[in-house]
């Protein structure tokens, strides 16, 4: 595995369309697992192959939403795309590709998404919460849609200072 570098604002790869895998093998398989190595260096919680550069629809997620004494994971979706939602929640989001920008993005509570795993087979995963709202950040991306294009409004510098004198 390997670190890559992490796209940042402006870069005109995050503003792109991605095409779907049609093959499956060595190659999306480091992709993958060098996305999980950056992701997890950088603290995130999701990363999109365009934001390393790779224009193809795959992307990680980390499921956080577990049983207290159970290890978050990795989701691994592959030409993802949510068949369902409902519920919405409202609040602050971030982008390892918009370093220290937070915007308030408004976005389903719960989704269902349709992937292919690694190997090119078909699943359905549901997620609530912050799980449901990295998978629609995620494949915004692949739709070569930021998350500051969708915010109702940026966080100011004020504001993220009381929220990190909160926590």
């Amino acid at each position: 595995m390997a670190l890559r570098k992490i796209l940042t604002e402006g870069n005109p790869s995050l503003k792109k369309t991605c095409r779907p895998y049609t093959e499956f093998g060595p190659r999306l398989w480091q992709l993958l697992d060098d996305m999980k190595e950056t992701m997890t260096d950088a603290n995130g919680v999701g990363l999109a192959a365009p934001q390393v550069g790779i224009l193809r629809r795959a992307c990680v997620v980390l499921e956080t939403n577990v049983a207290e004494g159970e290890e978050e994971y990795f989701i691994e979706l592959v030409n993802p795309e949510i068949i369902a939602s409902d519920g919405e929640q409202e609040g602050g989001e971030g982008c390892l590709s918009f370093p220290g920008q937070y915007g308030i993005v408004k976005r389903p509570e719960h989704v269902v998404v349709r992937a292919m795993d690694r190997n090119g087979q078909s699943f359905e995963v549901e997620g609530h919460g912050l799980t449901a709202r990295c998978f629609c950040h995620e494949i915004d991306h692949l739709n070569g849609v930021v998350f500051v294009d969708k915010a109702e409004r940026m966080l100011s510098e004020e504001e993220l200072a009381a929220q990190e004198g909160e926590e």
